[in-house]
């Protein structure tokens, strides 16, 4: 069974614990593991981060909401203070940024209620993710932050193993520059389990459960 290590990206002093091996996420089968729990509960860390993320954009980006998945609500805080602290522009009124966690459905479909609907219609959104690997769970995102009227004007990513999606970019702190051994397949196709390698372990949003 293999073991944690740590690699760490030029701009942070934020170090990522992966693990490689045969994991099985909802939407496909990947080689390593990435433990964002730190990343997304430790304040250090995700101010950390936030910091790293901000150096990234263009000052003529505009957010108005982050719309923080995957339990990024931490780090979305820390984001918006950074991104106001740097001069990056907002339309609201209060010259702050609204922090969204969004909600799921019955059938795993983003909603937003009644009273936070005002923070997404018209608006510049961004989306924080945790990990972005086949770009599903980020496109249902974009599809939700479309039908309620926003805006979408950037998406942010601790890890991305795409560049972008639908057009547009995605700003990860860390990527393939860091792994470039990172792969997912369908699991049709997993070379892993055509070599008779068992799957260690169910990924989601939430962590790892090892089998």
């Amino acid at each position: 069974m293999s073991e944690y290590t740590k690699i760490q990206t030029a701009g942070t002093n934020v170090a990522l614990k992966v693990r490689k091996g045969h994991f099985a996420t909802n939407h496909a089968h990947i080689n390593y593991h990435l433990d964002l729990a730190t990343a997304k509960c430790r304040a250090s860390e995700a101010q950390g981060l936030a910091k790293a993320l901000v150096n990234n954009y263009l000052f003529a980006t505009v957010v108005d909401t982050i719309v923080c998945m995957e339990g990024t609500s931490a780090m979305g805080a820390f984001l918006s203070e950074e991104l106001t602290r740097s001069g990056f522009l907002n339309t609201n009124a209060h010259k702050t940024i609204y922090i969204v966690r969004p909600e799921f459905n019955s059938n795993s479909q983003i909603i937003f209620r009644d009273n936070l609907k005002p923070m997404i219609a018209g608006k510049n959104v961004m989306i924080l993710m945790g990990s972005v690997v086949t770009g599903r769970s980020l496109n249902r995102a974009m599809e939700s932050i479309s039908y309620y009227g926003g805006k979408l004007t950037g998406v942010s990513a601790i890890f991305s193993a795409i560049d972008e999606l639908n057009g547009m970019k995605i700003t990860s702190v860390f990527g393939k520059k860091d792994l470039p051994d990172y792969a997912y397949y369908d699991y049709h196709d997993c070379p892993m389990c055509k070599a008779g390698q068992k799957i260690e372990g169910l990924v989601n949003a939430y962590g790892l459960s090892m089998i």
